[in-house]
């Protein structure tokens, strides 16, 4: 709500201020709802921030804990770790993903693959074709796919010395922009199978 000369009013998409007593009813009870709702969002999202942050903390600590008796990082600050409860029906996960760019070097990878297949084009295999222009591709952003990328290394058996320098181009390109790190929570069913507590409302 704005007041405008001792009248309050709305503001509209478009930006226009609109008289509050011209404001439909409907409208009105939608506008309070979705307030309502994203205010109420806001507040758990900032608990469930702190409680990550909590969570963390509390694994770090362990691993430290563990660290400490024999003399050893046990993880690291950014190692995977498992934790499970003493009955071993509950367990929790932290685990951490890096964001995976590339830079001006991944060019140079692609030059010397696209060499290599247009050598071998007389006898190339279609599916490696396949695989290699799917591996280009890039979303809505202009982005590649870092896992297709990434995937090329996997591919064995390629006898020649430029494809060898592609992959080390490749790899060379690879820089972490940061890392990210996640807790995951179970717990064992009925059938004693982990099932994951959701932290995601839509998951709920």
């Amino acid at each position: 709500m704005i007041e405008v000369n001792g009248v309050m009013h709305m503001e509209s998409s478009q930006g226009h201020l609109v008289p509050v007593d011209r404001v439909d009813p409907v409208d009105k009870l939608r506008d309070e709802t979705v307030r309502e709702i994203v205010c109420r969002a806001k507040e758990l999202s900032g608990s469930l921030r702190d409680e990550r942050a909590k969570m963390l903390d509390s694994v770090a600590t362990m691993v430290a804990i563990a660290g400490e008796e024999y003399g050893a990082k046990i993880g690291g600050e950014k190692g995977n770790v498992t934790l499970h409860s003493f009955d071993g029906k509950m367990k929790v996960q932290r685990a951490m993903q890096d964001r995976i760019t590339f830079d001006e070097r991944l060019q140079a990878a692609r030059s010397l693959i696209n060499e290599c297949l247009r050598d071998w084009s007389e006898g190339a295999n279609a599916n490696l074709r396949a695989i290699v222009d799917a591996a280009w591709e890039t979303d809505k952003d202009g982005n590649v796919s870092t896992s297709r990328i990434l995937g090329l290394r996997a591919i064995k058996g390629m006898d020649d010395e430029r494809w060898d320098q592609a992959m080390k181009a490749l790899t060379d390109s690879m820089q972490v922009v940061y890392s990210k790190s996640f807790i995951r929570v179970y717990e064992k069913d009925q059938h004693g199978e982990f099932q994951p507590i959701p932290l995601d409302i839509a998951k709920v």
